[in-house]
């Protein structure tokens, strides 16, 4: 019997089932019919097919997964990911502003003599303003839509950039970068949200990890920028262009990438299930049918949001309400999530790595070629994440890396628990051998790959895609906000863990790992291939 050609094989259909009909395929076969509808067309190919193979075609579902995955061919993949990387800019100026302190702060405190609790609520208040971005946007994005919500996040970080550089005391620098914080936690939970919302189910994994891959480049741009500007005028303190010390043109640079998400922002289309919660139904179909693709017919995705999204009724954070401690069970997962993201001690490598290499015996100059070298690794990784996060799926990775980072983090604890210590400041600090440094610095950076291949990226993808229609910007912004906390506390905490004991530390964030693991084995459900419309 003869096997019917795999690009007929696949051929789209019209309906559930069709019958062979052996009357009609002569008809065919003569030519007397001259029937050009698509769909009819369609139909006739296959009956044609079977009469010549004598073999009836296989009853086909249209709703699944294989016949979706098939219909996304005409999608311009293309289009897509240039309207998600333009909304994933928010991740950059998430980046840029996380690691653009690390060079200044040294100049700041020469600049201004405050007293370390200032200094450090001018380090840190960012992130505490970032929670209370993230908080607010999901409201404001849900009333107003997440293109506006990009906009005054690019305005307000805009501003925030230019009056930082301009400060005149450390009091105003530390409010404008608490507005600054505001503008990247507005950011942080509009991109994942929207990349998720204007995605094909097919693309969602990849196009959702540039969200991570924009943060780690803004990272590596701002610790670039830094060194740069720096070495230009001899150092941070000193004066480089119209008499202002470098240290200000550090901040002044993040005007530009703002810029440009702003400019970005305006440029691509609104979400669709936004659009579909507006009864803007002509505007829903025509970014359905340019991004998302037009199998199912766009008249049926869109009844699909509608179902999903519910009633009309204003939403608000009581739709988070629920039985467990007052919440939804997939709310707490999602803030978990973000928890642990933070809890494993990864902002330690970026915010502290230069410092933290330097006090355990490497030069300065060796400890900033490792922060460049950590900082170029991650962005690797996460290119990798990025190609496998749609084949492997989210869960695998999350529990890849939760064992992988446990086992690095181990190692770093027992290298630095183990180690001599020498009495400088007032504090034990170790000091690593020429063995244990190398131990260190490799464990240091396998724990940054496993990271960056999984929890980096692949959490954003989650907490983009894990909520249903109908909650999901009010959701996202909660465990967003968590996550800021979280990233706070890390932060904070770090320096009180390092001057007991390094060892200590990284024992805290290796028992973190440890229970990221079982997190992700008990409560993380696996969303790849679904559609929004699928998630509960």
């Amino acid at each position: 019997m003869r096997r019917m050609p795999s690009y007929l094989r696949h051929c789209p259909m019209s309906a559930t089932r069709l019958v062979a009909n052996p009357e009609r395929s002569k008809e065919l076969l003569s030519g007397r019919v001259r029937t050009f509808d698509e769909a009819t067309f369609q139909a006739n190919l296959i009956m044609l097919v079977e009469a010549l193979v004598n073999e009836p075609m296989p009853i086909v579902d249209i709703n699944s997964s294989a016949a979706r995955r098939s219909s996304m061919d005409g999608i311009a993949v293309r289009k897509i990911a240039l309207v998600a990387a333009s909304a994933a800019m928010g991740g950059f100026l998430f980046g840029f502003d996380t690691a653009v302190i690390n060079g200044a702060v040294d100049a700041i405190k020469g600049w201004s003599g405050a007293v370390s609790w200032l200094l450090g609520f001018s380090v840190a208040g960012a992130l505490l303003g970032s929670a209370i971005g993230a908080w607010f946007a999901g409201p404001l994005a849900d009333r107003y839509g997440r293109i506006v919500v990009m906009k005054i996040a690019a305005a307000i970080f805009f501003a925030s950039s230019i009056g930082t550089g301009l400060a005149w005391d450390i009091a105003a620098l530390s409010i404008f970068r608490f507005l600054g914080g505001i503008a990247v936690g507005a950011a942080s939970v509009i991109a994942p949200a929207y990349i998720a919302e204007v995605s094909p189910a097919s693309y969602r994994g990849r196009l959702g990890s540039l969200q991570q891959l924009a943060i780690v480049t803004g990272i590596f741009v701002a610790l670039l920028g830094d060194y740069a500007l720096a070495t230009a005028a001899g150092g941070a303190e000193k004066p480089l262009w119209f008499g202002m010390q470098a240290w200000r043109w550090m901040f002044i640079a993040a005007a530009i990438p703002s810029a440009i998400y702003g400019c970005l922002a305006g440029m691509i289309p609104e979400s669709p299930r936004y659009l579909v919660v507006k009864k803007r139904f002509g505007e829903a179909a025509d970014v359905l049918s340019r991004f998302v693709g037009k199998w199912p017919p766009v008249e049926e995705k869109i009844a699909e949001i509608e179902k999903s999204v519910g009633d009309d009724q204003t939403r608000s954070l009581r739709d988070l309400a629920g039985p467990t401690f007052g919440l939804l069970p997939v709310v707490w997962t999602g803030i978990l999530l973000s928890a642990f993201q933070q809890f494993v001690g990864i902002n330690v490598i970026f915010y502290y790595s230069a410092t933290l290499w330097h006090a355990v015996g490497f030069t300065h100059n060796d400890a900033l070629a490792i922060t460049v070298i950590t900082s170029v690794t991650n962005i690797i990784v996460t290119l990798v994440a990025i190609a496998l996060v749609d084949r492997l799926g989210r869960k695998p990775l999350l529990i890849i890396g939760s064992l992988g980072m446990a086992l690095t983090l181990g190692v770093m604890a027992w290298v630095f628990g183990t180690a001599s210590t020498v009495m400088a400041a007032g504090h034990a600090q170790p000091q690593l051998g020429p063995a244990a440094g190398l131990i260190a610095v490799i464990a240091a950076n396998l724990y940054v790959v496993f990271f960056g291949a999984s929890w980096g990226p692949v959490v954003w993808v989650l907490l983009g895609e894990m909520f249903n229609n109908r909650i999901r910007a009010y959701a996202l912004a909660v465990a967003a906000a968590a996550q800021w906390i979280a990233n706070y506390i890390v932060s904070q905490t770090f320096p009180m863990l390092a001057g007991i004991g390094l060892g200590l530390a990284y024992g805290i964030y290796t028992l973190m790992a440890m229970l990221s693991f079982v997190f992700v084995l008990a409560k993380i459900r696996e969303t790849r291939g679904l559609e929004l419309e699928e998630m509960k």
